[in-house]
């Protein structure tokens, strides 16, 4: 095979291949109208400009709809009314334990701010040191509701035999729970 001048290897020269360009608007190509003759679909034409008003008003929709299941869901940031009543219910229990344990005279005092436990002493009423008794505020926006005014209280004696039954409704935001204490030292939640 005869040497021949750089570039030619002595075969033939074949032809170029372009990789194809794609014209747009920024080149100054304006595309062609598309229609049925020329392949158009309207899958293609959707998919290429973007989505319809209908799709977007099913999307949004479907947004509401879950962002409102979503708050409704959520529990109360201030807990339920029954959760208080059957906190108050628990600590009261332990009061009228403690005092059969202990053979000591018990109480529960109750306030339209709060309640607390007292112990009875040579001295009169003590606060009752135990953590779980300590004197506690109503939950926000419960109020409680009993016969007579101001402070009410509860005595349990040394046998367990509360000195009078109480019926203590607990009301927010129109729900209302009762915790009844009866004169045997029974304690339970109605509602």
């Amino acid at each position: 095979m005869p040497i021949s001048a750089a570039g030619n290897n002595g075969s033939r020269p074949e032809a170029r291949v372009f990789a194809p360009v794609k014209r747009s608007a920024e080149h100054g190509f304006t595309p062609m109208r598309r229609s049925a003759e020329h392949g158009f679909t309207f899958a293609r034409r959707s998919a290429e400009h973007g989505f319809t008003l209908i799709e977007l008003m099913v999307v949004i929709t479907i947004i509401g709809l879950a962002s409102a299941a979503v708050v409704l869901a959520m529990p109360d940031p201030r807990g339920r009314l029954s959760d208080q009543a059957d906190r108050f219910a628990a600590r009261v229990r332990v009061a009228h334990d403690m005092a059969i344990l202990d053979g000591r005279t018990t109480s529960v005092w109750i306030a339209p701010g709060g309640y607390g436990f007292d112990l009875r002493t040579r001295d009169g009423w003590q606060p009752i040191p135990d953590k779980a008794l300590r004197v506690a505020q109503w939950g926000k926006g419960v109020r409680p509701a009993f016969a007579g005014d101001g402070r009410q209280r509860v005595i349990f004696d040394s046998t367990g035999l509360a000195d009078q039954p109480l019926d203590l409704r607990l009301d927010r935001d129109g729900a209302s729970v009762t915790v009844h204490i009866g004169a045997g030292g029974e304690v339970r939640v109605d509602g």
